[in-house]
């Protein structure tokens, strides 16, 4: 079973989603068959390289309610990751994630879904709770080498534009999925799940994908002479 997820590594709901599809993971008698592979989305691709501003100050511009509203609304999102184990720090980075997302399709080339997910894992925790600037080149660097990619690969892949296309490609199968917001599942090319919904939401799609790939055999009739393992009934 393959699970595609869309996020970006500054959405907090992303963070709240992977630890609640986790929390069904868990419960799930075929995890170890689910392949999990992270798909790009930028929320705001339009975010500055070169300048540093908090996640409240750049909100904050946008919202009627300016920076207080802003900050009220991250306190009440830690207090949802708060439930779910996660903690939130309070001065959050305003990043523009495009090299995030190209070091990811790096790390999905070079390790495959597990080295991905160690570094999605690691790039958010940056973000949110060690509030690092995720799109800063030695921040990504760092947070890259550490989670087992090389450091002269991942020094190649920021220099140019190396995997940009790829990241295009995602969100263009995004809209093309009907996807307006992350994060976005998609199991097995066929089920569709829109925001970080409750655990049991993920448990009832991986139930649902697993039973459709794995159809049981209707048996007909009753009970009628047969051979078996321990021989033949005469």
């Amino acid at each position: 079973m393959r699970i595609e997820i869309w996020s970006d590594v500054v959405c907090p709901w992303c963070y709240i989603g992977k630890r609640r599809l986790e929390t069904a993971l868990a419960d799930f008698g075929h995890a170890d068959e689910v392949e999990i592979v992270w798909r790009s989305y930028q929320l705001d691709p339009s975010a500055p390289k070169d300048e540093v501003v908090t996640t409240v100050e750049a909100l904050g511009a946008k919202f009627p309610g300016g920076p207080e509203q802003v900050t009220e609304m991250l306190a009440r999102t830690r207090g949802i990751a708060a439930e779910e184990g996660l903690a939130f720090g309070e001065h959050s980075v305003h990043a523009n994630t495009v090299d995030a997302h190209r070091v990811l399709h790096l790390a999905l080339e070079v390790g495959g879904p597990a080295l991905q997910g160690a570094l999605k894992e690691a790039l958010l925790r940056a973000h949110f709770v060690d509030n690092r600037n995720v799109g800063d080149a030695q921040v990504l660097t760092d947070v890259a080498v550490t989670t087992g990619l090389p450091a002269d690969r991942v020094a190649a892949v920021l220099a140019g534009d190396e995997y940009a296309d790829a990241v295009t490609a995602d969100v263009a199968q995004a809209r093309a999925y009907g996807a307006t917001g992350v994060p976005f599942f998609v199991v097995d090319g066929k089920y569709g799940v829109a925001g970080a919904q409750a655990s049991e939401v993920f448990s009832q799609v991986l139930e649902q994908a697993w039973a459709d790939s794995h159809p049981a055999i209707a048996v007909v009739g009753g009970d009628a002479d047969a051979c078996g393992p321990d021989g033949c009934a005469i």
